[in-house]
């Protein structure tokens, strides 16, 4: 496999070792940035099978029938039939294009399917974004051994990354619109017996603070608050987070206001392996789009770069209007997940030496044209395969920028998954103005709680 995935990768892309700080990339390996890769780093050329097509810009032009007012999103590939369905029957012909989590899967289900569409590489992006991404090749610099970056601005910080540090914190500094409101996202369980359970619905709101320009050093990635309106048993509680761009040295501030206590207060245990309590337990806080917070109880090996069968230009899932028939029993009704070829960068965590974590191995599988998470498979402390993961990401070409919210994890081993920030027909609100800073303070969260 080594040999494979190194083969995808460019001359001398390719390292696992991290140094104390230094410059990513030459000035000279910075010129294949908009020639034979794209701004935002990604192979520009499709692959040799013609399955994976050159990359031409992305989708930056809404279909026809988009109404901007209703935040939905119209599927451009709605009328596209599937290229071939993967199943346990047929899974070891693809098994080298699929992620571990997928085939335990099938295995564990014998009608459970892959439907593969066309390959479509939509990501588009703003030209700031663009032009902050290459300038940032030759600026960006790793520090605190590889655990936070200085010198990014407004872009992905290495779009030419030579190790897992640097794949990683361009996940944690991926363009995913500037303000985003999810008016009412549901997360839904699960269980083994096949019950679908409503266990949070509220208001989500993110602020991108390191992609405003307006801001001369940000000290923030981005800020994230959301409130609760059900169950009836978190119906009016309200978290928020903001997130430092120095992450080896400053720690994330978390607030939560829990109406039976009637104050805020600091909620440090927001963060790593503690149970989320939005998917009653079901995932870690540091799952929430299959990762998020520090690097520092992980070592990150990059393994290379691989052709995958990854959920992608998921709008059929993503606004649909009909949860039944979308959460289903066992798991998520294929008839609604969109899946297609993809290069993504594969990255190995293995837990630090002297550090603790609920799993031992993580997997992530990051899209070469977004720098999204779409796919992880996480191992328990026995090594044994435990909770595979997806993203479902889509193109929002109205303004334009990939978008990535939407998430879960199946476990394989109780036999049950959850999704978790899921829009449905309520759909996603992106690119509003960002809110004042009062806005972002303790005292305005208290005043946040919804029944």
């Amino acid at each position: 496999m080594k040999k494979r995935v190194t083969a995808l990768i460019g001359a001398g892309l390719l390292s696992t070792q991290i140094g104390a700080t230094y410059a990513t990339a030459t000035a000279e390996e910075a010129k294949k940035l908009g020639t034979t890769l794209t701004m935002i780093g990604a192979e520009k050329a499709g692959n040799k099978d013609g399955t994976i097509p050159e990359y031409t810009g992305g989708l930056t032009t809404a279909p026809a029938g988009f109404d901007k007012s209703k935040n939905l999103r119209p599927d451009p590939f709605a009328n596209e039939k599937p290229l071939f369905s993967i199943n346990a029957k047929n899974m070891d012909k693809y098994a080298d294009k699929m992620t571990e989590g997928t085939k335990a899967l099938m295995k564990l289900h014998a009608d459970y399917r892959i439907d593969v569409y066309p390959t479509h590489r939509t990501a588009g992006y703003p030209k700031s974004v663009l032009e902050n991404t290459v300038k940032n090749a030759t600026r960006a610099k790793l520090s605190d051994d590889g655990l936070s970056m200085i010198g990014a601005r407004a872009g992905i910080p290495f779009p030419i990354p030579k190790n897992g540090n640097e794949v990683m914190l361009n996940y944690i500094g991926r363009y995913n619109g500037g303000t985003t409101v999810i008016p009412k996202f549901s997360a839904y369980n699960v269980g083994s017996g096949g019950n679908v359970m409503l266990s949070a619905q509220g208001i989500y709101m993110q602020e991108s603070v390191y992609y405003d320009e307006s801001r001369p050093e940000p000290t923030l990635m981005n800020r994230v608050r959301t409130s609760y309106t059900a169950p009836v048993r978190r119906a009016g509680e309200a978290a928020m987070t903001a997130e430092p761009i120095d992450n080896a040295n400053e720690s994330r501030r978390a607030y939560q206001y829990l109406p039976g206590q009637r104050r805020v207060r600091l909620a440090p245990d927001l963060n790593y392996d503690t149970p989320n309590a939005s998917t009653s337990g079901m995932s870690t806080y540091d799952d929430v789009n299959l990762f998020n917070g520090k690097l520092d109880r992980f070592d990150w090996k990059l393994v290379g770069k691989k052709e995958m069968y990854v959920p992608y230009n998921a709008y059929r899932f993503l606004y649909n209007g009909k949860p039944e028939d979308v959460f289903q029993a066992k798991f998520i009704n294929p008839d609604t997940v969109r899946w297609e070829l993809h290069r993504v960068w594969v990255v190995e965590a293995s837990v630090k030496e002297g550090k603790r974590h609920i799993y031992s191995k993580r997997t992530y599988y990051i899209d070469e044209d977004t720098w999204f998470i779409l796919a992880s498979d996480q191992y328990d402390g026995r090594g044994q395969l435990w909770r595979p993961g997806f993203s479902y990401m889509t193109q929002s070409y109205d303004v334009p920028t990939p978008t990535h919210f939407t998430s879960g994890h199946y476990d394989v081993i109780a036999g049950s998954y959850y999704v978790n920030q899921w829009p449905g027909s309520n759909g996603i609100k992106i690119g509003g103005k960002p809110m004042a800073d009062s806005f972002w303070t303790p005292e305005s969260l208290a005043g946040s709680g919804i029944r």
